[in-house]
């Protein structure tokens, strides 16, 4: 199982990511696509001093290469730019 946590991207955003790159909604908390399987789990603000940003643990689990391209798929989503 690989897990990451992701910062600044509310849990709603990140499920309609993982739908459009092939989840579909599974039991409970679970998103499972084509060799993969993807939970989602909003954890507590990560805090630098008065600034609060929301944060996401993402656990994916599945066939390696299915994994990957998941991942890949993913990370142009995740890009977030100064503005």
């Amino acid at each position: 199982m690989m897990e990451t946590t992701v910062r600044g991207i509310p849990l709603w955003l990140l499920r309609e990511y993982l739908q459009e790159v092939g989840g579909m909604a599974d039991t409970g908390e679970w998103l499972s696509g084509a060799g993969w399987r993807a939970r989602l789990t909003q954890v507590e603000d990560y805090t630098i001093g008065s600034l609060r940003v929301g944060q996401v643990r993402l656990e994916m689990e599945g066939e390696a290469e299915a994994v990957a391209q998941l991942r890949a798929k993913l990370e142009p989503k995740l890009l977030r730019g100064g503005g």
